[in-house]
């Protein structure tokens, strides 16, 4: 029915209502680094992580979309090759679709979900669909 994943966690975020002052908490607690990057017209500030392995990685993202606090984490499971077969799923099995996929750029494609307990999860693919082999 399923192939293992290399890694079940594909992306986290961490949404804070400033970008500066949370990267300074993290790089601060963590004693580590960060990379200031733009994705589109958005400003991310990446974790770092092994872009080689796929998955594992996360970001801070200035948002007050949920606010900050509680609710305010985002994680991305790992749906490589299969986003529109997982999305065509949530609905039947009790979840509520709140974005639907949506592009984002050379990264893939997201959806994100409530499940049958309100929790916001998101899925993550580089892939929408799985390609057919000839």
């Amino acid at each position: 029915m399923n192939t293992k994943k290399l890694h079940a966690l594909n992306w986290f975020e961490i949404h804070a209502a400033n970008l500066q002052r949370a990267k300074r908490f993290y790089e601060t607690i963590l004693q580590i680094s960060t990379e200031e990057v733009k994705v589109g017209d958005m400003p991310e500030v990446l974790f770092s992580f092994d872009r080689t392995q796929g998955g594992g990685g996360g970001s801070i993202l200035e948002s007050n979309t949920p606010p900050s606090g509680g609710g305010g984490t985002l994680i991305y499971l790992n749906v490589e090759g299969d986003l529109d077969g997982v999305l065509s799923r949530i609905s039947s099995a009790g979840g509520t679709v709140t974005k639907p996929r949506t592009a984002i750029g050379p990264y893939g494609f997201i959806v994100i979900f409530k499940d049958t307990k309100g929790n916001r999860i998101g899925l993550h693919s580089r892939t929408s669909r799985v390609k057919s082999i000839d």
